[in-house]
């Protein structure tokens, strides 16, 4: 699920024609990015839900909605947050784990090889026995254009890190990276109507079920349009453009 709904209000006057997930980054907006990724990653069905501007993005996935690919999650009637957006969609999401991805998210690979790439990472390291939740996590010095604090502290000794997530820590030394592959059933005592996905980190971290992967690449967080041209030469400086 890619979650396109937000108004995306600190992109400025952009954000009263432009819905965020249209952001155009070197050439493609941060949607087609998006999909890209998920394409690689054998994705065979895409939901995004839809509130800001729903038309503009409905328009740029009619191709993907004609074909079947992409189906629509409309929160036309009241925008519902992160977690009450996915809890909205649940039916369209079907009984596996997914992943869920924030529409604002870039991040580019390390390798090349699809197989090994992030989406792909998180996929080989699922283990519903043991999480509930699997974050894709960016230290915080290596986040570019971020500039809030952390909000997770990870420890282990191998890819999957047991993670505690604590809101805005200045210490914290781990940032969200906007992909997460997680368990329907963490959405499934939820309530209806507008919450945050951080009460489904929350939860799966008190049952200590909450667990990371570094990311293996480049993250950029594209947050402002000043934060639009920062990765914009990132992606040129590592040929990713």
């Amino acid at each position: 699920m890619i979650l396109a709904a937000g108004k995306g209000s600190r992109m400025g006057v952009q954000s009263a024609t432009v819905p965020k997930p249209l952001t155009v980054v070197a050439g493609q907006t941060l949607l087609a990015r998006l999909l890209h990724h998920l394409r690689a990653a054998l994705c065979t069905q895409v939901v995004v839900n839809v509130h800001h501007l729903p038309e503009k993005i409905e328009a740029a996935l009619e191709p993907e909605i004609e074909t079947g690919y992409v189906t629509i999650s409309d929160e036309r009637s009241g925008l519902l947050e992160t977690g009450g957006g996915v809890k909205k969609a649940l039916p369209l999401l079907g009984a596996d784990p997914f992943y869920v991805v924030n529409g604002d998210a870039l991040w580019v690979d390390a390798s090349a090889d699809n197989a090994f790439g992030n989406l792909a990472r998180l996929k080989a390291l699922w283990d519903g026995a043991q999480m509930d939740v699997l974050l894709l996590l960016v230290k915080r010095e290596d986040a570019l254009g971020y500039e809030g604090v952390g909000d997770f502290f990870a420890e282990g000794n191998s890819d999957v890190l047991q993670v505690e997530f604590r809101n805005e820590r200045p210490d914290a030394p781990y940032v969200f990276g906007g992909v997460q592959l997680v368990a329907p059933d963490a959405y499934t005592d939820m309530p209806e109507g507008s919450w945050s996905n951080r009460e489904i980190f929350r939860a799966a971290a008190k049952k200590g079920r909450l667990r990371g992967l570094l990311i293996d690449g480049h993250w950029m967080h594209v947050g402002t349009m000043g934060a639009v041209a920062e990765a914009e030469q990132k992606l040129a400086e590592i040929g990713a453009a």
